[in-house]
């Protein structure tokens, strides 16, 4: 049984194998999350996740690890940057309005598949060197409070945009656990380095980040664009800019980001020019289009009113000539009212509106 040998030893050869699986870090921790549970409890009592209901479902399981899988113990977390090496920054391209951006992880493949299967990888590894073992691997998919998790392992510390820090390789990485009875030595938990700084908290478009270490994911722009289903608020339309999927301010404009490395994984590379995509081409896509093109994507989540939805605002706010114009008159009667709403919106903001459509 994996529990009968060198606990100490086989940590490390946990952590080796994988680094060579492609990850760039990996940690352990104990499953004491006491803090970070009333931290869910009051961030949930403020109403702070919107149409999120998933985040409130499960009771303590979330915070509860032993809950949610029986005879967790341990929890081995692991963190894979995907930042791609682009021509044009992603910085720049939030000035070029006829432009879409896209939030940098879901530029290719889904990084729920990845993690996944390198992760059951590992775990299929660990079992043929330490014998059968209880576990369960995680990405982003169950009641799992990823962040505090991998700060007690030593990953990093939740910033002030409440996404988990390196010291060494800022933030521009996904993660994922492994759920396990074995007993392993925990690692030491993270500290805080994001000082006085409040660079994530002046630059978000739409003041989402309400306290240091809050996010209001209401007012959040990957909230908007992403998990909320309906008409996006006006108060923040002309604030999304050409956002049309997630939005990464807080982390391009964040100092420790000078340290994050280019990810070398081919799977996160941009398809479908995704990276600088001119925001009329995707907005001409019909949904086989978006069905084809969106396969193996995270940019499935939104749906494909959600991504025409978004498309609109972005044209709303990008300058006024006759192709943009033209291209938000194609869908003025699209069957989804939402859509129709939206392209409503934007032609207003080019003050060329069709009365009496929504």
């Amino acid at each position: 049984m994996a529990q009968q040998l060198n606990q100490q030893a086989l940590a490390k050869q946990i952590k080796a194998w994988g680094l060579a699986l492609g990850f760039q870090q990996l940690g352990i921790s104990d499953i004491q999350l006491d803090q970070a549970e009333q931290r869910l409890k009051t961030w949930l009592e403020s109403g702070f996740h919107g149409e999120m209901a998933y985040m409130s479902r499960h009771g303590n399981k979330r915070s509860r690890p032993a809950d949610l899988v029986a005879g967790t113990i341990r929890v081995i977390s692991a963190r894979m940057d995907y930042l791609p090496n682009e021509e044009i920054s992603p910085a720049d391209l939030l000035d070029k309005a006829n432009r879409a951006y896209v939030a940098r992880y879901a530029l290719g493949r889904d990084y729920h598949k990845v993690l996944r299967a390198r992760l059951q990888s590992l775990a299929d590894r660990i079992e043929a060197e330490a014998g059968t073992f209880g576990y369960r691997v995680f990405v982003d998919s169950a009641p799992v409070l990823e962040k505090p998790l991998a700060q007690k392992a030593g990953l990093g510390w939740i910033g002030k945009h409440t996404n988990l820090i390196n010291k060494a390789a800022g933030s521009w990485f996904m993660l994922g656990e492994i759920y396990t009875d074995i007993p392993l030595p925990p690692d030491e938990a993270a500290t805080d380095h994001c000082g006085s700084c409040q660079a994530c908290i002046d630059v978000c478009p739409t003041d989402a980040i309400v306290a240091p270490y809050v996010l209001d994911a209401r007012r959040c722009i990957s909230y908007l664009t992403i998990e909320l289903k309906g008409s996006v608020p006006a108060e923040f339309r002309k604030a999304i800019g050409n956002r049309i999927f997630g939005c990464d301010d807080c982390q391009l404009f964040c100092p420790w980001n000078k340290f994050a490395q280019h990810s070398g994984e081919a799977d996160f590379a941009p398809r479908h020019g995704l990276d600088s995509a001119d925001l009329i081409s995707l907005f001409g896509w019909d949904e086989a289009d978006w069905e084809k093109n969106t396969q193996g994507s995270a940019i499935r989540r939104a749906g494909y009113e959600g991504w025409l939805r978004n498309i609109a605002i972005a044209l709303g706010n990008t300058r006024t000539d006759q192709p943009i114009i033209e291209a938000l008159r194609s869908r003025h009667d699209h069957p989804s009212p939402i859509v129709r709403e939206h392209v409503q919106w934007a032609l207003l903001q080019h003050q060329c509106a069709e009365p009496g459509r929504r």
